[in-house]
């Protein structure tokens, strides 16, 4: 059989290119904001993960341009050997710093952060404990361990407690949760994993790229939010979205670190983080630390947005975070309303099976701290126009 036969099958992508109502890969030629250029058009920007609003801050941007002046455009190698600057260091300390843990360590992308931890912290005599509804670089992640996964129905800590019951005493344990679910924005409920992990004897890891900048008085995540930063072991996190860069990290006691450093191959075998997106995450930890404020402003956007669209009589799934999926049932709804809104100058996320059970396709808005009440209220309107053409209750 010859190895591209399966790409030459006709796939879902190819029916929804010949609909045109193809909802990927569109075209900015702006910078990322509150309002983009988005196919020659302008559109407010609800399908981002720019939550604090810092990828347009100027003193972020001045931050990245210094330091491409100072150590060019790459490190031409990893950080195991000749690609570490003093950035780095400075970066992994001031963020150890705000997270209340010992240490910290960067990767070169969000996805390889949880690649390199967990394939480096497991193995095949240990088991992984995973949310269903994990991000995919968490369920990527465990296979590269080769530790045994166990899945628990989403958000079940009874189901969690039953998977545990089953884990053999001489094992080693890992619970791996999402801080902030990236498609439901669901909260994981943090109290009972630490609570169930001391209990059988487990570590806990907090996915927290949808965390940071989010939750906690002063936007350290999940963990702050729940008061529990001494019960996290590790927190894994992104810069591509709070911190308005590219990278990723974990944060952890200082042995755990070091082991990681020396034994992750998505790390060692890696070229580390470009100057500009280094000094771009710094400058925007700062402004976090400096304008906890920020924080707050996401919160109120949210619930301006999250209001009004229950006001209109919009179907989403409730929850506190700056991520509001806004149900559209039917897989081709889902790409005909992002079609019909975009039309409209509004850009959001279809989120269809696999992704989600069949019948339950949806619309992911998320928002920014910098967004405007005026531009809800338009994005509100169009919203609900479309829902009411597609017939969507």
């Amino acid at each position: 059989m010859d190895l591209f036969e399966k790409v030459f099958k006709k796939q879902l992508f190819d029916e929804v290119q010949e609909k045109g109502i193809y909802p990927y890969f569109h075209e900015l030629t702006s910078g990322q904001d509150t309002q983009v250029v988005m196919e020659n058009h302008d559109t407010i920007m609800i399908g981002s993960n720019n939550y604090l609003g810092f990828t347009s801050e100027p003193s972020v941007i001045e931050a990245g341009v210094e330091a491409l002046r100072k150590y060019g455009a790459g490190n031409s190698g990893s950080r195991f050997l000749n690609g570490t600057l003093d950035i780095h260091v400075k970066l992994e300390k001031e963020l150890a710093e705000f997270l209340h843990k010992e240490a910290c360590m960067t990767f070169s992308t969000g996805f390889q952060s949880n690649l390199g931890i967990i394939s480096a912290i497991c193995g095949r005599n240990d088991y992984v404990l995973c949310d269903r509804e994990n991000h995919a670089s968490i369920y990527d992640a465990i296979k590269l361990s080769y530790a045994k996964m166990l899945r628990y129905a989403h958000g079940d800590m009874e189901d969690l407690e039953e998977k545990l019951k089953t884990v053999p005493a001489e094992c080693g344990i890992l619970i791996v949760t999402d801080g902030v679910f990236s498609m439901s924005g669901e909260i994981c409920k943090l109290p009972e994993i630490v609570r169930l992990a001391k209990k059988y004897g487990a570590r806990v890891m907090v996915d927290d790229a949808h965390g940071l900048g989010v939750l906690g008085a002063h936007g350290r995540g999940t963990a702050e939010h729940f008061g529990l930063e001494d019960d996290v072991d590790i927190i894994m996190g992104t810069f591509s979205k709070s911190l308005a860069s590219l990278g990723g990290y974990m944060a952890a006691s200082k042995r755990v670190v070091e082991y990681v450093k020396h034994t992750s191959r998505p790390y060692i075998f890696s070229a580390s983080i470009t100057p500009a997106s280094v000094a771009c995450a710094r400058q925007s930890l700062k402004l976090l630390k400096e304008h906890p404020e920020r924080v707050k402003a996401l919160t109120e956007i949210s619930n301006y947005m999250r209001t009004g669209l229950k006001k209109l009589g919009v179907k989403i799934i409730d929850s506190t975070t700056p991520i509001i999926p806004i149900y559209v049932y039917d897989d081709e709804k889902a790409f005909v309303a992002c079609k019909l809104l975009l039309e409209r100058g509004v850009y959001v996320n279809p989120v269809v099976s696999p992704a989600t059970p069949v019948g339950y396709a949806l619309l992911r808005t998320s928002y920014t701290a910098t967004h405007t009440k005026e531009q809800m209220d338009k994005a509100m309107k169009a919203i609900k126009e479309v829902l009411d053409i597609l017939d969507v209750k």
